[in-house]
């Protein structure tokens, strides 16, 4: 036994793994399962006392499809020809007519627009340099710069609707391109089909904003905190002084249990939950809901000027080792210039410093307008915003003449393209059509989990019963490895947040069948071994060296293909792929390891502990 530690140590901390990982998914659906068991007022405070518990649990439990938890899944195509319209120094009347010959092809086609417009081009023997670039430019050049202003478009589609469904705040969104000019959003749990059509088809608002003074700032932000410290008082004083009536404190949509203490929190509800970081408010990740409350209470819009504003930071940055914040910005809430001025933005590298930064020009009127502004405003911060979400806020330094600028402060070249995309989204019109659109009602949802999970409960129930009756106790060593098998799959797809779908579920069932034949092709050896008249764990050790290059071929060409579907496929057929790849890496540990560890421990205690029928 003492041998074999080492191997039961590997197996054991893949268990402690397995069931720290699938927990939070445990947690989830007994919280959820107890809310839904509430209802009126006991299901607020429910909500009210178990927020953070439920806000990790769904944050870390295995994600559910779409075709399993309802929703909408919206397939957006991106006008890439009318950018690439848009992008011609002249146009003519041939000009027109070869677009509209275009347009029509790829409605037909999928092919790239800036491929068919190209060909037409060679077809008609009309240089792209007649409408493009200059009279020394080849096809080839003028091709290679449009098709990566169209595929920057389809980035700039992608980011502008990813930013859009974080700010509508749907949780667990699936945002990803499908071929040349398309892109799939899958947004769980919304139903308004009005509103998602205007969130994903809008105009993105693209915005130049001053940051208001820090302790200007900070003064407002002590004063909306003594705000809500009197309402909060008011409250309590008013629940003590009737306790026979039931006071209403919904409106404080957590903040309930800082009624009567004395804490920080109570005496600075707003306060304690934002720190400076670099000159800049910063709050917690887990606490930006909280603090979007607070200021959008009535106690808070009472003391917030007019002109004053607060914005959240586009993303979160990682402090007080990994801890996620974002910056909340103070800005005036009349825009300086507007996203229409920029007529171009670079992301490239400082040809000095080496250090990643971003270029933009703007058109003659904003020109004029932005060197009045940065003018005005020397050593004072300006803040980028896109759907009022802040993405940068340089500092100014010096009158910016000419209309072309500089932002620094990156982190990397990869967050400078980011912004490269942000500032021209305003400026190079790209139309968003919804071109497919589908809704999955929760029942439905809620019926396929039903019968996706009893699909997969039968089959695996009446896998290990065959394996018991026909093996023996092989049959039921292999069945706790096919159970170990199970909960390492979605504890992987826990931990590396994968989303488990309906196809996903058929995947399951697949793996379980392919771990089932791995044990049904090792335990056939063994007891072809044992019938030349072997011992048992002479038969063990032949039996699983013979079949394991069967397995291991029969595996690996299985994982090639999951591989496959993943790369090329999308939706229901990655989900297929990827519960897959995962199951085949499972079973095989389970299959070939843990089965003959187990197999050679029971044997070096007893030869005849387990038999194979």
């Amino acid at each position: 036994m003492r041998k074999y530690t080492f191997k039961f140590a590997i197996i054991a901390l893949c268990i402690v793994g397995a069931v720290y990982y699938l927990y939070p998914s445990y947690r989830d659906y007994s919280l959820q399962k107890e809310l839904r068991s509430l209802t009126g007022a006991d299901s607020v405070r429910y909500l009210e006392e178990n927020e953070g518990a439920i806000r990790d649990a769904r944050a870390k439990r295995i994600k559910l499809g779409l075709d399993l938890q309802g929703g909408m899944r919206v397939v957006l195509e991106v006008n890439v020809l009318k950018l690439i319209e848009e992008l011609a120094k002249s146009k003519d009347d041939v000009f027109t007519q070869i677009v509209a010959e275009v347009q029509q092809e790829a409605k037909r086609s999928d092919e790239s627009p800036v491929l068919i417009l190209r060909r037409t081009f060679e077809e008609r023997q009309i240089r792209l340099s007649r409408y493009y670039g200059s009279l020394r430019d080849d096809n080839d050049k003028i091709y290679a710069y449009l098709n990566d202003e169209a595929e920057k478009a389809i980035d700039r589609g992608i980011q502008i609707v990813r930013n859009r469904v974080d700010q509508y705040g749907v949780s667990e969104p699936g945002i990803q391109k499908l071929g040349a000019n398309r892109i799939i959003v899958e947004l769980p749990g919304v139903s308004r089909e009005s509103e998602v059509r205007q969130l994903l088809q809008g105009t993105a608002l693209l915005e130049f904003k001053l940051l208001k003074d820090y302790e200007l700032s900070y003064r407002i932000l002590q004063s909306i905190d003594q705000a809500l410290v009197g309402a909060l008082v008011d409250t309590a004083d008013t629940a003590a002084a009737k306790p026979q009536t039931a006071v209403d404190t919904s409106m404080f949509a957590g903040e309930e249990e800082l009624l009567g203490e004395d804490t920080l929190a109570a005496r600075h509800p707003l306060l304690a939950l934002i720190r400076g970081y670099g000159g800049d408010a910063v709050v917690a990740a887990e606490d930006r809901d909280r603090v979007r409350r607070l200021l959008s209470r009535p106690e808070a819009a009472r003391v917030i000027p007019a002109d004053f504003q607060f914005l959240w930071s586009a993303k979160p940055v990682t402090l007080d080792e990994a801890q996620q914040f974002y910056s909340l910005y103070s800005v005036k809430r009349t825009p300086e210039l507007t996203g229409g001025v920029v007529v171009d933005a670079k992301a490239t590298l400082d040809p000095n410093s080496s250090l990643p930064i971003v270029t933009m020009e703007m058109n003659s009127e904003g020109s004029r307008d932005w060197a009045r502004i940065t003018g005005a405003n020397v050593n004072k911060r300006i803040a980028i915003i896109l759907d009022d979400a802040v993405f940068s806020a340089p500092v100014v330094r010096n009158k910016i003449t000419g209309g072309r600028s500089q932002i620094e402060g990156m982190d990397n070249l990869d967050e400078a393209r980011l912004l490269e995309i942000v500032l021209k989204a305003g400026a190079l019109p790209a139309p968003v059509e919804i071109i497919e659109q589908r809704s999955v009602g929760p029942s439905l949802g809620e019926d396929s989990i039903k019968k996706g999970l009893l699909s997969a409960a039968v089959a695996t129930a009446l896998t290990m019963l065959f394996m018991v009756l026909y093996y023996r106790g092989g049959g039921a060593v292999a069945d706790a490895a096919l159970a170990l098998c199970l909960m390492l799959l979605l504890a992987i797809l826990a931990a590396f947040h994968g989303t488990l779908t309906l196809p996903g579920i058929a995947g399951i069932i697949l793996t379980l069948a392919v771990g089932v034949d791995a044990n049904v092709l090792i335990n056939e050896r063994i007891r072809e071994e044992l019938a030349t008249g072997k011992t048992i764990r002479a038969a063990l050790d032949a039996g699983y060296e013979k079949a394991f290059s069967a397995i291991f071929d029969s595996n690996l060409t299985t994982f090639i293909t999951a591989v496959i579907l993943y790369q090329f496929g999308s939706g229901a057929v990655q989900g297929f792929a990827l519960t897959l790849m995962i199951g085949i890496v499972a079973s095989m540990f389970t299959a070939i390891f843990v089965t003959k560890v187990v197999f050679h421990t029971l044997t070096d205690r007893s030869p005849t502990a387990v038999s194979f029928g």
